[in-house]
Order: C-alpha cells, then sequence, then structure tokens
C-alpha cells in the first residue's frame, strides 16, 4: 500500500509548512466561510477563527471548545467527547446513543488468571493546561487507589485534548502511569473510540484501495450470523445493492506501518471524519502488527495495544510491583469538507494529505505535558545494514529496504512482542542505509530483518539514546541462519503467506470490496473451508521442483471437518529428490512461519507412521489470523537439524502435520521453507 505524495506548500495545524495539492487551500477556505457564516451552531454561534481558540464552561457538566472552523463539548469532570460541532452539522457524532458512548477511551485488562474487566476511562477532576488564542488544552485526570470499583484498571490516568487556532481538527492523547508497588495485572487494549452518526456517515475510507459504501448497524442485526463471531451475511440490508455480501470488522485491519489515516465521509453535507496518527512510536509489537481500523457502526478506532493477530503473547504483564508511564498519542482527529458540487473523493485525498502533513511535523511542538519529549529533547541513529551469505554470493549483499528498529532491549526478535516501551522503526533505501529520528531518550536494542533473508537480526550492543545525541553505527553485518547450500526452497521469506495459492472465496459469502482486488483476496470469510473443497479426500502433496508453490500450496494448513462439527488433524506432504546423500553430514531444515494458531506442528522424514516425530513446535500460537482474515500473525522460524541417516538418495518426502483438532480456525501458515545441504568447504 503506498500512498501518493504531491509536492505543493501549505500550512499544517502546527502553524509549520508542509506538503499539500492545491485542493486543501480551497477546502479550509471553505471551512472558514462556512464557520463564519452558519447562525445555528451549539454555544456560541458568532465564532470564528480569527478570535482564536475560545473556551467555555456551560451548564450540565460541559466545556465548549471553539476555534471557529468546529466546536468540541466534552463532559465534566469525564473528559468523554459528547459533541462535534463542524461544517453546520450539529453533532458530528451519534445523538441516539449515551453521552458516554460516543467519543471515548477504554482498556481491557485482568487480574492474573481471573476473567477480563472492561474499564471505560473517565476523569474524576479536570484542569485548563494551557488557554489563550492559540491553543486550549484540557487534562482530565482519574487517579487510582485502593477503594477504587474493582472494574477500574489500577493506573494512574491522564487525558488531554488540544484544540489549535486555524486547525479543524483536535488531538487525543493520554499519560497512564502505574506507581511502583501495585498488585500484578495484565493489560490487553487500550484504545480510543468515536461512534458517528449512522444517518450521515455511510462511506469508509481506509486507503486508496479501500473504500466503499458500508452497511448501517441495522443491517448486522437482521442479518445471519456466521460462523466467526463478528461474521455476519447480509440478508436484508437497508442498502439492497450489499444484499448476500459479509461483514466482518476484521476485514478492515491494517498493519500499523500502514494504518495511518481512515475514517468515514457523510455526503450530504459533505464532510469527513478521519482518525490520523502521525507516529507508530507508541504502538505496540512492531511495524507489521495488525490491528482494527474503521468498521460498521460507523466506529472509528485508535488503537495503542491490542492482542489482536499476536495472542497475549503480546499484551502488557506487569508484575512484582514495577513502576511503568507510557503516552499514548498524539493522534488526531481530523475533520474537512467540499463544497456540494465537488468530488467527495477529495475529502480522502485532503485528509491522507494531512496526514503526511502530520507526519512531517511529529513530534509536536506544542503539547504541554513534560513526558512528551521535543525534537531538541530527541536523538537519532545512522548506518548501513549489510547481508552476508555466502550461499546465496560471496560478496556482502545490501539490506535493501530493510526494516530497522529500536525497541526495548531484549533477545532476537522479541520487538514482536514487547509492549510497554516505545519503538521506533524506518525503512532501509535499496543499498540498506537506513535513518531513525526523533527518538525518545533510553536504551534500546537495535533490531532488523531484510525481506527476501530470512530470520531476524540484533546489534550486539545496546543503543543509548540522549537529548540530541546523533550515534552512527556505521556498517552492520546481518548473517542470517544458514547451514549449507540450498537444496530446495518453498515460498518467499517476507513474513507472510501471500505468495501462496489463495483461493476464491464462496461465490454467497463475500465482501465485495475485495472482489476484485487480488492484493487483498485473503480479507475475505470462509477462505478457511475451502481447503476441503480442493482436497475432498487426500491432503496436500507438494512436489519440489514439479509444482508451483503460488498455484499448489494452499495458504493455511486447516484443520479439516470430519462431521458434525468434529475436525482432525491434516499432513502435507512435500516430496523431492536428492541425488546422494553424504552419510557423514547433516541437514538443516529452515521452517518459517507466517501465522500460527493453537497449534503443534510435527515434522517427520520419510517415515509418517513413526510415533514421536522427527521434530515438534509444541503447541504455540494465539494470533488467529485465519480466521480474522490476516495473511500473517507473529513469526516463527527453526533451524531443524537433520540427520543424513533420515533422509536417502532417490525419492524423499516430508510429512508436515498440523496435530491439534479442535476447531476450524487451528493452523499454521508458512513464510518459507528451506532444505539446506551439508557445508561446502
Amino acid at each position: 500500500m503506498g500512498y501518493w505524495r504531491p509536492q505543493w506548500r501549505l500550512l499544517d495545524c502546527s502553524g509549520r509548512q508542509g506538503r499539500g495539492a492545491a485542493v486543501v487551500h480551497l477546502l479550509l477556505w471553505c471551512c472558514i466561510v462556512v464557520s463564519e457564516t452558519t447562525q445555528n451552531s451549539p454555544g456560541s454561534s458568532k465564532s470564528k477563527s480569527s478570535l482564536g481558540v475560545q473556551l467555555k464552561l456551560q451548564d450540565r457538566g460541559q466545556m465548549l471548545i471553539d476555534n471557529g472552523l468546529l466546536q468540541v463539548i466534552l463532559s465534566i469532570p469525564d473528559g468523554d467527547v459528547i459533541g462535534i460541532w463542524y461544517n453546520g452539522i450539529d453533532n458530528l457524532l451519534e445523538i441516539q446513543n449515551e453521552e458516554n458512548n460516543r467519543g471515548y477511551w477504554d482498556v481491557v485488562w485482568n487480574w492474573p488468571g481471573e476473567p477480563i474487566k472492561y474499564d471505560r476511562i473517565q476523569g474524576t477532576t479536570y484542569k485548563i493546561v494551557t488557554q489563550n488564542d492559540d491553543q486550549v488544552e484540557i487534562s482530565f485526570v482519574r487517579k487510582w487507589s485502593v477503594s477504587a470499583n474493582q472494574t477500574v484498571v489500577p493506573l494512574n490516568i491522564d487525558k488531554r485534548y488540544i484544540v489549535r487556532r486555524g486547525c479543524s481538527g483536535f488531538y487525543n492523547y493520554a499519560i497512564f502511569e502505574r506507581p511502583e508497588g501495585l498488585r500484578d495485572i495484565e493489560m490487553d487494549q487500550v484504545r480510543i473510540v468515536y461512534k458517528l452518526q449512522n444517518a450521515k456517515f455511510h462511506f469508509m475510507a481506509l486507503s486508496d484501495a479501500r473504500q466503499r459504501d458500508m452497511p448501517m448497524p441495522e443491517d448486522r442485526i437482521t442479518g445471519q450470523p456466521l460462523a466467526y463471531p463478528e461474521a455476519v451475511l447480509l440478508t436484508d440490508p437497508i442498502n439492497p445493492e450489499l444484499r448476500g455480501e459479509v461483514d466482518d470488522k476484521y476485514q478492515y485491519s491494517c498493519e500499523n506501518q500502514y494504518n495511518r489515516v481512515h475514517g468515514w465521509i457523510c455526503g450530504d453535507p459533505p464532510v469527513g471524519f478521519w482518525m490520523i496518527t502521525p507516529s507508530n512510536e507508541f504502538r505496540t509489537a512492531g511495524p507489521i502488527k495488525q490491528d482494527l481500523t474503521s468498521h460498521v457502526g460507523p466506529i472509528t478506532l485508535s488503537m495503542f495495544v491490542s492482542t489482536h493477530y499476536a495472542g497475549k503473547e503480546v499484551g502488557m504483564k506487569f508484575r512484582d510491583g514495577e513502576p511503568w508511564k507510557k503516552v499514548f498519542g498524539p493522534v488526531l482527529v481530523y475533520l474537512n469538507s467540499v463544497l456540494p458540487e465537488e468530488d467527495l473523493g477529495n475529502l480522502w485525498q485532503n485528509a491522507k494529505e494531512q496526514m503526511y502533513v502530520e507526519s512531517d511535523t511529529w513530534p509536536y511542538s506544542f503539547t504541554e505535558s513534560e513526558d512528551f519529549p521535543s525534537s531538541e529533547e530527541r536523538g537519532m541513529v545512522v548506518g548501513q545494514l549489510l547481508v552476508r551469505d555466502r550461499y546465496i554470493t560471496e560478496k556482502y549483499l545490501w539490506g535493501g529496504f530493510a526494516y530497522v528498529g529500536l525497541a526495548s532491549p531484549g533477545e532476537v526478535g522479541s520487538w514482536q512482542r514487547e509492549n510497554k516501551g516505545y519503538q521506533f522503526w524506518c525503512r532501509a533505501d535499496r543499498k540498506g542505509n537506513f535513518i531513525i529520528n526523533n527518538i525518545r531518550a533510553g536504551d534500546y536494542n537495535l533490531y532488523g530483518w531484510v525481506p527476501g533473508i530470512i530470520g531476524d537480526y540484533k546489534y550486539e550492543g545496546n543503543v543509548t539514546i540522549t537529548p540530541g545525541s546523533a550515534i552512527n553505527l556505521g556498517i552492520l553485518v546481518y548473517r542470517p541462519p544458514r547451514h549449507g547450500p540450498t537444496l530446495w526452497e518453498i515460498g518467499v521469506p517476507d513474513r507472510t503467506a501471500s505468495e501462496f495459492y489463495v483461493p476464491e472465496p464462496y461465490p454467497t459469502l463475500m465482501n465485495n470490496l475485495y472482489s476484485k482486488n487480488n492484493q487483498y483476496r485473503f480479507r475475505q470469510y470462509g477462505l478457511w473451508e475451502r481447503y476441503a473443497d480442493l482436497y475432498p479426500r487426500d491432503d496436500l502433496v507438494f512436489h519440489v521442483g514439479v509444482d508451483d508453490h503460488r498455484k499448489d500450496w494452499f495458504f493455511a494448513q486447516v484443520t479439516r471437518n470430519l462431521y458434525n462439527y468434529t475436525f482432525t488433524a491434516t499432513t502435507w506432504q512435500i516430496v523431492f529428490e536428492l541425488e546422494t546423500v553424504k552419510e557423514t553430514a547433516g541437514y538443516v531444515l529452515q521452517l518459517a512461519l507466517a501465522s500460527v494458531t493453537e497449534s503443534d506442528l510435527q515434522v517427520r522424514f520419510n517415515d509418517p507412521s513413526i510415533e514421536a516425530p522427527h521434530f515438534a513446535t509444541g503447541r504455540i500460537g494465539q494470533d488467529n489470523a485465519i480466521a480474522r482474515h490476516g495473511i500473517h500473525g507473529l513469526y516463527w522460524l527453526y533451524s531443524i537439524p537433520v540427520l543424513s541417516s533420515r533422509l536417502r538418495s532417490g525419492n524423499n518426502i516430508i510429512f508436515l502435520t498440523q496435530a491439534l483438532a479442535i476447531n476450524p480456525y487451528q493452523g499454521v501458515m508458512y513464510d518459507y521453507i528451506r532444505l539446506e545441504g551439508p557445508p561446502e568447504l
């Protein structure tokens, strides 16, 4: 997924210059004209952006912030967003909902070993942090005490909102703090939720290629529930063109690296509501972690912490009274509009461009919390990553387009499960050169991986960032796992199963957003059931050198439904030839998995009946990527020694058995498989 970036200039919400398209000038002008001429806005009907930002305390425990372009109404002292006026719409949020069910923060957490709890975060006190013509920043604080309700997560939480002059949107962020000495807890989700008027917002946009008219909430109620709880077949939708489609919020998931702007469009009047995330530093589990975006409601989310596509392995676990503090955000709720006769697609283009502007001006200079460091208080790291694999070439390879990042110190690859600290990632250029900017002060490990190369890189020492530091690590060399020359390989080492065969969905269970876009075919519902259609009696057999992994390797090794929701394990075969076997030397099977859900993958060489497998992963994986339409979850790599006595000259078979079979969603997605011969002298 890419974004085109035109080279015109405009002023962003911070007042600094950023990139933009010529249409934006018209859009911003339209916003100002509407704001200055509308006489029916809530609160002050004569607000003008030229007057600066105004704050008014109202009756019924409410606060109104008005910058002439929009008005935001917050509850006091809760700090929920209960109203947003913009472009003549009295409230963009769903007015049929209770006030605390429109715009809010929430947390999913639990005591270790106990059921999960849901906590909608509401302040108990508030204060005005900044109030002048250029900016208003409000803080809503809830401090935890032993007398607090047991559903309240034991943290001190400071929710903040910022409204700035000339900006058609407002910023959201929060500071979570765990004082030292508190009881053990686990926290699996932190997010912001905005629920928009379902009578007005019907069109959703996630990217250039993922945009559509969406079902109404009522359609999911009248529809037919499918096997997986979130999936519904639309049987009698209000929009008849959607009849027969499947809707599932997980079909609109996105990797963190691309989850930067998404939202909704109202056609009358033409208004866009967007969630813009200018940085991923506060999200957990790295750049390719998948998460929710927008979905039927209409709902727009900002996900900071979740266990989606990974399981509780990426949930936060606090033990032994450890203290902790983290700033989530800021993120920008951005509003825009066009004239009625204009193309509504301009709203998406403008929102996308505003996302670039916000990213270019990160870290923001206008936040008032001492826990959010400015760019001058941060550091940078540069270097070049090379790859040394003599079985590919005797020369060093550039680490072209490598992912390189800083995360909390840990083991090789630990960044994908890390969740308490900050992470800072970039993509190297084609020669492996990388620059990581705006890094918070602290101690980190530097991690990386190179598309097309197996395994994870980790720099041998700690990287300590101090305010204003610029560290040049020079040339770094990654030596990926390698035993000997490649005898054969299946797939592409890219941490996904996207290169394998993803079947057509059932015609009666389609989401037409993906019907003509094979890039996202894996987002269709029920693809796991197509395995039994393609292999009704016998499991998959792949002949190395004859079969094509793009056509003959199913994207997921799933269970088989025997009858009445009774399942059995499946065993795939890799058939290959060896001219000779060196009896005194060892071989290695490199087995990289792109996703695992409650599986025990067992490997046997040339003997499917041997009781104890030659290798087994044991029960691993909770990412649920098969059921939730993801083409990957967490990455697993196994370098499996193969005794020469287990191989033979001529025909060989590797048997891959996914031995656990309780439900249809268990299974593995393979990333890449390679058999390596004995080392060459």
